[in-house]
């Protein structure tokens, strides 16, 4: 059986693209999809469309239509917003023949929703940063001397460290709230949050400590495969530039219980510090992040790894060769965009 996989989104993830071809190596074709016709991941698929806004009216019916026309298998969606879109559709696409590989919607909302995150393990006595949706009480804590300069000011439903900012004195703090308030309200477009829209901002203790990145990985039914951690040791807008692979006890403890409590489907990537020998849990992103190519290059293959799962393999050993040490710098490549190519794929 062909395992044709479509990937909604793909922006610039053309890694993901090759890695995914190569682990087919010809039993299957790669789908690309995106509303930008320049998006460099559709140069490197196998077929490419482009289509409209993942909140247009018509955006399924158009995803089902390319299930029903390629024989797509399996969707894996690489945008956060576009992440509850797909998985509150799940049985229409699962109907029509594709098994969307992703996480309820509960679980998405919490790994979105950046203050139901820090709950969420809060309640379970997980380690987090000190966190403030309320302007208010962090500016009492703050003059109690229970919270300290610098701080970390992000988007409630934010990624990619967009808008993150880093007061320095309660002057900064209250003009850089307002101000990302306003900002927030203003690009706010899925309906499921206008019901939390006076508080769009995360006010959060800045650890000191060291920071990495984990990929926890679980089958299909939610239950734990492994972790793979890396430590991060260059950022650039939001994203690890540079990362070394590490295998501490620590992390795969962590990734266990983080699996245990979520109940994950597949890929979950995990930003955490370590500060005095604990680890803090910072953000979840239950898709593949940008640091999954390290973890790959280090040894575990992961697209691979879906594969076999699509058909139902239970061997996975040579796919699961992570080694320690192992250290990567990302770098830019160019795509040509040929315009014949764009013209093709809108009149298609």
């Amino acid at each position: 059986m062909k395992q044709n996989i479509l990937f909604t989104c793909a922006g610039r993830r053309n890694y993901l693209i090759d890695h995914f071809k190569e682990a087919l190596n010809g039993r299957g074709k790669i789908i690309a999809i995106d509303e930008q016709c320049y998006a460099p991941a559709l140069v490197d698929a196998d077929i490419s469309y482009v289509v409209p806004n993942i909140y247009h009216d018509n955006y399924i019916s158009i995803l089902t239509d390319i299930v029903k026309k390629h024989a797509v298998t399996a969707i894996i969606s690489l945008n956060d917003l576009e992440l509850p879109i797909i998985s509150d559709n799940k049985d229409l696409f699962e109907k029509n023949g594709a098994k969307a590989i992703i996480s309820n919607p509960t679980i998405i909302d919490i790994c979105f929703d950046k203050w139901k995150t820090f709950n969420f393990f809060k309640q379970l006595n997980f380690n987090v940063p000190k966190t403030y949706i309320d302007l208010n009480k962090a500016i009492t804590d703050i003059e109690k001397g229970k919270l300290k300069f610098p701080l970390v000011l992000k988007p409630r439903w934010g990624s990619s460290s967009i808008n993150v900012n880093y007061p320095e004195s309660l002057e900064e703090l209250k003009l850089s709230y307002k101000l990302q308030s306003i900002n927030n309200r203003k690009k706010i477009s899925n309906k499921n949050n206008l019901e939390n829209i006076e508080y769009t901002v995360l006010i959060q203790e800045k650890l000191d400590g060291t920071e990495y990145g984990m990929d926890i990985l679980n089958d299909f039914e939610g239950n734990y495969y492994g972790s793979f951690a890396k430590e991060k040791l260059m950022m650039r807008c939001g994203e690890t530039d540079i990362a070394k692979s590490i295998i501490n006890v620590q992390f795969e403890n962590l990734g266990k219980q983080i699996s245990k409590v979520l109940k994950h489907v597949v890929t979950l990537d995990c930003d955490v510090f370590i500060v005095n020998d604990k680890l803090y849990i910072l953000e979840l992103n239950p898709r593949f992040g940008g640091g999954y190519p390290f973890s790959h290059e280090a040894g575990i293959n992961i697209a691979a790894i879906y594969i076999e799962w699509l058909y139902e393999n239970k061997d996975l050993s040579k796919f699961n060769k992570y080694k320690e040490n192992i250290t990567f710098s990302k770098c830019d490549r160019l795509v040509q965009n040929f315009a014949s190519v764009v013209a093709q794929i809108k009149d298609d």
